[in-house]
């Protein structure tokens, strides 16, 4: 029986990215099938951030495309592609720290709505109860449900990232780009959002996740792509890159 066909949320299709002659990503070919968790690995310098930039459209390639869902990414500003569809957590969490956390997720669900974020909208977050009962909720979820009114810059990291989280899924994405979630986590705050991690895999959401700890990503990717010097060195399985010598040669045996 032939193999159903598999719906590709995010097509990278031979993307390169050049600095003068620098040349940050070459030949990336790159497809992420819809409710899976792909991770993107690599050392320091192999272009990760590049390409997550590229994706979000801070970076335009300088040749090849990205296709979200059929539709070109490749030419449109980030809040464009937010719109369609595509949010992404950043490495050090963008939050409003002197808001609190309900007014956070609020304002994220407005910029969605909106296209960016507005000054006038603190004028109107009370007045509009579908929202907050919708902010209520995923903030309830994601168990900050104690913290709702406090002001968000007095979080813990682990917290911010949990309301980090929260202000991307209440845009209900096509797709979500984690940038090193866990990065100057705890041991408890790392293992916490693993966990947390795995609980919104399990809706279906399309996750592409970008990590230097390698407990996190065998903890719940699908699929691994390695990247070393701006291009794919190999792709599989969690258990086959972790038994690849070319990826222990290029990256998992630096981190030992």
């Amino acid at each position: 029986m032939a193999e159903a066909a598999k719906n590709i949320v995010l097509h990278i299709a031979d993307v390169h990215k050049s600095f003068g002659g620098l040349h940050a990503l070459a030949d990336v070919d790159l497809a992420v099938e819809e409710g899976k968790t792909h991770a993107i690995i690599g050392p320091n310098g192999a272009g990760k951030s590049t390409l997550l930039n590229v994706i979000v459209g801070k970076l335009e390639p300088t040749r090849g495309k990205v296709v979200l869902d059929g539709e070109l990414l490749t030419g449109k500003k980030p809040h464009e592609i937010n719109q369609m569809g595509v949010a992404r957590v950043f490495q050090t969490p963008e939050i409003f720290p002197e808001l609190s956390v309900l007014d956070n997720v609020m304002i994220s669900a407005f910029a969605k709505r909106d296209g960016a974020f507005k000054l006038n909208i603190m004028n109107s977050l009370e007045s509009e109860t579908d929202i907050q009962e919708k902010a209520r909720k995923i903030i309830i979820d994601f168990g900050l449900d104690k913290q709702i009114n406090e002001h968000s810059g007095a979080l813990s990291r682990g917290h911010k990232r949990r309301l980090e989280l929260a202000m991307c899924l209440i845009q209900e994405p096509r797709l979500l780009l984690l940038d090193e979630p866990t990065a100057g986590m705890s041991r408890h705050d790392t293992s916490t959002t693993i966990d947390l991690l795995k609980e919104i895999k399990s809706t279906g959401m399309t996750i592409v996740i970008i990590e230097h700890d390698m407990h996190v990503v065998f903890s719940v990717a699908d699929k691994v792509s390695v990247l070393a010097g701006g291009r794919i060195i190999a792709e599989g399985s969690p258990e086959e890159i972790r038994a690849s010598e070319k990826v222990k040669k290029a990256y998992l045996g630096e981190a030992q």
